[in-house]
């Protein structure tokens, strides 16, 4: 046997690993883990004259009847300059005809790809439902009056977390955050008002697509989708599953 033809041997660290990883996978035999959708469907009769108003109406049954944890979680999906994505989980604070709100410190990560990149797609998995929501937008802040006036709805402690947390940045550990928070409450305790930071605020998403998925038998799904006109109308286009 020639040097090309030796097999490498492979040290018992890895190939043990490999074998558990393999066999952990294995054990849920992720191939076959599907769920049946229901028969009922969304029609293009069924849709409301806006997104928003159609985003409204799934919003009240998903709050209602959807048995979600939190209906207003969303996944926001951001890149920066160079194209490189990033997801997160955020809270949907806000949403009218003029988009969806989110609030968040604007030294973070996703802060700072918005500001190299307004481009931002929002999406809302209402799995107990079998629904999804997608929006496709431009992101820009919030101006200072609206962003007090929520943040003055927020608890106490939420208030000081804004505060205490340098958003995304390396911390050395979980000490040094609640020493933070700490000095904070010492600061401001409960019943003293907590100034509004400069570096945290809201994002405006304003829609140019929106698209509503809904699970059907068979992987059939429906998946209706506004689009923006340039007259400020809405035109309504059928996507393959």
């Amino acid at each position: 046997m020639t040097d090309r033809d030796a097999v490498p041997a492979v040290p018992a660290s890895v190939s043990s690993a490999s074998s558990a990883s393999s066999a952990s996978s294995e054990a849920f035999d992720l191939a076959s883990m599907r769920k049946q959708y229901r028969a009922e469907g969304l029609s293009e009769s069924e849709l409301a004259a806006t997104p928003v108003e159609q985003f409204a109406r799934w919003f009240k049954q998903a709050a209602t009847e959807g048995g979600l944890f939190e209906p207003n979680a969303m996944v926001v999906s951001t890149a920066d300059a160079e194209g490189r994505p990033s997801s997160r989980t955020v809270l949907l604070k806000h949403f009218d005809e003029q988009g969806f709100v989110f609030y968040t410190n604007y030294d973070s990560r996703k802060a700072r790809e918005l500001g190299e990149n307004p481009h931002v797609s929002l999406l809302f998995p209402w799995h107990p439902m079998a629904r999804q929501v997608v929006v496709t937008g431009v992101a820009r802040r919030t101006g200072r009056d609206e962003t007090a006036a929520y943040f003055r709805t927020r608890p106490h402690g939420s208030q000081l977390g804004a505060w205490a947390s340098v958003q995304s940045s390396v911390v050395s550990g979980r000490d040094a955050l609640d020493a933070a928070y700490a000095e904070l409450a010492a600061r401001y305790p409960e019943g003293e008002q907590v100034p509004v930071p400069p570096h945290w605020g809201g994002f405006r998403v304003a829609p140019r697509a929106v698209e509503f998925w809904q699970g059907r038998e068979n992987r059939l799904h429906d998946r209706l989708r506004y689009v923006a006109e340039a007259d400020g109308g809405w035109r309504v286009e059928r996507l393959s599953p």
